[in-house]
């Protein structure tokens, strides 16, 4: 049977990412309330909302063969053969794909995708936030012209301090190198024109993955 509320995450999500985001004054306004709560409560849809308003790229997947299919669409349009992946979960997930990729660093400097896991993504500002303290190191999600992001609802957070403070819980000591990305690098210094890329990946994808686990209602007993 569908799962309905499954069915209702995807087509709020889909309805966010139809709305355009508002432009940006000529002149800031240094009043202005700047941390305000969303009026929304679903946090799939304000992170999509505010990674896409950043020029990141969003893609829901209901499951794990959503994932792949949607990652399989993507490799086909981006027509690369250089994809990373130095993670072993997601190097599990491509083998049983059967989707060629390279996990170690030979010949690293012609990669164009590189494909990492993340730490935690933060709704309020639409960021993700990557560490030193998995096998992607500090090189993945930086040096490929496209960085691939994959994670899972359970890892959204609102804030970034919850997402700091939760990360200090989860590691003994904190990795070496926290990086909070807020979509694709970017610079307006010369003659100040907008240019993506500037310091790091070109484009910047995460895909999304429902890991929500429907709880069955417990048998009723005499």
């Amino acid at each position: 049977m569908p799962n309905n509320d499954r069915e209702k995450i995807i087509q709020k999500i889909q309805n966010a990412l139809k709305i355009q985001p508002e432009k940006l004054p000529t002149q800031p306004n240094f009043t202005a309330e700047i941390y305000t709560d969303s009026p929304e409560i679903d946090l799939a849809v304000i992170f999509a909302q505010n990674f896409t308003a950043m020029q990141g790229k969003f893609c829901f997947c209901g499951d794990e063969q959503d994932f792949i299919d949607n990652l399989e669409k993507l490799l086909r349009e981006k027509q690369t053969k250089e994809v990373f992946v130095w993670e072993k979960p997601l190097q599990e997930i491509f083998d049983v794909a059967q989707i060629p990729y390279k996990g170690n660093d030979i010949d690293f400097m012609a990669a164009d995708i590189g494909i990492t896991t993340c730490e935690a993504l933060v709704a309020r500002t639409g960021s993700l936030i990557v560490s030193s303290n998995t096998t992607s190191g500090r090189r993945l999600s930086i040096y490929p012209n496209i960085h691939v992001v994959v994670a899972f609802t359970s890892q959204l957070i609102y804030d970034l301090q919850t997402a700091l403070e939760q990360i200090k819980l989860k590691y003994k000591y904190l990795p070496s190198m926290l990086s909070v990305t807020t979509g694709p690098s970017r610079t307006a210094d010369i003659e100040k024109t907008l240019v993506l890329g500037a310091h790091g990946p070109k484009e910047l994808y995460v895909f999304l993955i429902d890991d929500f686990v429907e709880q069955e209602e417990p048998a009723i007993t005499n």
